[in-house]
């Protein structure tokens, strides 16, 4: 028996007599990937995580379109990509987007930009090159949206796993507010950097950019995880991007954020569901998308520029 014929039965996809309640049925995973391994490894944490694994198969099996009877969860593994494979990977995101199921997709830091523009109808988990313990994270960061009722009872670890990602989602909230919890962005109108005399506006590029450059000198001096910040280098690097014009690549704000490449993907995720990062499709190029400030980030920076001009000359 091939691995791709190991099918569980139907916990809740297709018309048979067992099937159970939404809130009963347990959560059932989906695996692709090339590497048979890889397949293995992602199969037995499934397991240990309680989940019931319906198809662990090869990547052709989603570019030939026998992927019609999915889990609640598709994991799925790309490091190289064709267009058979990304036409797989748009129909899984339109599926996920319809909330069909949840996705998580780890690819190479060479197909990451081809892999991220094509997916732009729902939030899938991106990882890049992971390990392990990254893609049981992301598992878990995914399972956490599932009613409790589908999942088994967690041990004590799985308890610290999901605290743990808690606690940075937390994290992450904490530095969104601090910004500017005062902020609308339906009462306060976006800056312009083109307006002079603006009372609050986005400072000279020149400034941004110094700025994110003493940041990285530190590294020459001290260990550079000292001082990871994902978010506020990102924030920067888009904020001079945004003044000078350009536009940035998923893969150039990775390197910018100065954190392995999953976790600034993480990042990005949080701070686009915040509504202070922006996704942009190419109108030229529909295989490509950049990532931008949103109004109320760029507002929310201006503020601070303006309060830290007033107060320092030279901010780090």
């Amino acid at each position: 028996m091939r691995e791709t014929d190991f099918i569980q039965p139907d916990f809740g996809y297709g018309p048979t007599p067992e099937r159970k309640s939404g809130a009963d049925r347990p959560v059932v995973l989906s695996i692709y990937a090339d590497r048979a391994h890889l397949r293995a490894t992602l199969r037995e944490d499934a397991q240990a995580a309680g989940l019931t694994v319906r198809t662990a198969g090869a990547l052709a099996d989603l570019a030939d379109g026998r992927e019609k009877s999915l889990g609640d969860v598709v994991l799925v593994d790309c490091p190289q990509v064709d267009a058979a494979a990304l036409a797989a990977l748009a129909r899984l995101d339109m599926r996920a987007g319809q909330g069909e199921l949840r996705l998580i997709v780890s690819t190479s830091v060479d197909a990451l930009e081809d892999v991220f523009a094509c997916m732009d109808q729902s939030r899938p988990v991106l990882l890049v090159a992971p390990d392990r313990a990254e893609r049981v994270i992301a598992l878990g960061q995914v399972l956490a949206g599932f009613p409790s009722g589908r999942l088994r009872e967690l041990s004590e670890d799985d308890r610290l796993m999901l605290l743990r990602l808690s606690e940075q989602v937390g994290q992450i909230a904490g530095r969104i507010d601090r910004l500017d919890p005062r902020f609308s962005p339906v009462e306060v109108p976006a800056p312009s950097p083109l307006a002079p005399h603006a009372e609050t506006r986005l400072p000279d590029a020149k400034l941004v950019r110094r700025i994110i450059r003493q940041r990285q000198l530190r590294a020459r001096f001290l260990d550079g995880d000292l001082f990871a910040d994902p978010a506020w280098d990102m924030l920067l690097d888009l904020t001079a991007s945004r003044i000078e014009g350009k536009q940035v690549s998923v893969t150039s704000l990775c390197i910018a954020a100065s954190v392995p490449p999953t976790t600034a993907l993480r990042w990005i995720g949080q701070l686009v569901e915040a509504g202070l990062f922006v996704r942009v499709n190419d109108e030229v190029d529909r295989r490509r998308a950049f990532i931008e400030l949103s109004d109320k980030a760029a507002m929310a920076m201006a503020r601070y520029f303006t309060e830290i001009v007033l107060t320092a000359p030279l901010p780090v």
